[in-house]
């Protein structure tokens, strides 16, 4: 159902953002990007990317953003979710872009609760391959870095890098994760692409180990103009 009003369920990462991508491109007008961060770390839960990052993504792209926190509590996050899509709603939204690809559990949660509340769920990248996700991400000009991995599956050296073809083909080599993640291997933050109006320049980052995994705390960050080469940060 081309042509609706949706709203991007937002990551920061690249499957949601891909999916808005694929989304506008079938006839689809973004609204808001909708994201959720934990009120005790103001961070995107798993990404581990703090909410002024997703802020200026809003701003680079130019889609009014709806930030939501979530308290660590049972229900919590299922009822942020569900009062964000009744406030969506009843801005106009009919749909809900969602970059899910192949957790069905994940799928019918994010469909069920939609329907429940009158919206209907988009899922662009559903059932398509990993790698042929990751490649058209690469393929279509995104860019983006990893911000969090699962220590004893990827070790430090993986986080800050960038997602290209080398980094799929060297991902590729390791059995048992899956090309795009999508069991949680590893986590992305976009910081330019072909519908992003600025880039965000990436100045300063640190690597750091907690619960078992790695993340990347990007400490320096400024919003730029598009069209310079992006420059690896100093990461200690």
């Amino acid at each position: 159902m081309s042509g609706l009003t949706a709203a991007c369920s937002w990551s920061s990462g690249k499957d949601s953002c891909l999916a808005c991508y694929k989304a506008i491109k079938d006839g689809h007008k973004i609204a808001y990007l909708m994201n959720f961060v934990s009120q005790e770390f103001k961070r995107v839960s798993f990404h581990g990317v703090e909410s002024e990052l997703v802020q200026l993504q809003a701003q680079a792209m130019g889609i009014p953003l709806l930030q939501r926190e979530v308290i660590k509590a049972e229900g919590a996050y299922e009822k942020v979710f569900r009062e964000s899509l009744r406030f969506l709603k009843a801005d106009g939204v009919k749909s809900i872009i969602a970059g899910d690809i192949f957790l069905l559990d994940v799928q019918n949660w994010v469909e069920r609760i939609c329907k429940e509340e009158g919206l209907e769920a988009v899922e662009p990248l559903w059932e398509i391959p990993s790698r042929e996700v990751l490649t058209e991400f690469i393929n279509t000009g995104f860019k983006a870095i990893v911000t969090a991995t699962r220590a004893e599956l990827l070790n430090e050296n993986w986080i800050g890098r960038v997602i290209d073809e080398k980094f799929m083909e060297d991902l590729a080599k390791i059995e048992g994760v899956d090309l795009c993640g999508e069991n949680g291997e590893y986590h992305t933050f976009v910081f330019d692409g072909p519908n992003f109006e600025k880039r965000i320049e990436i100045r300063k980052t640190e690597k750091v180990l907690r619960s078992n995994h790695w993340f990347l705390d990007i400490q320096e960050y400024s919003l730029e103009p598009k069209g310079e080469r992006y420059v690896q940060p100093i990461s200690k």
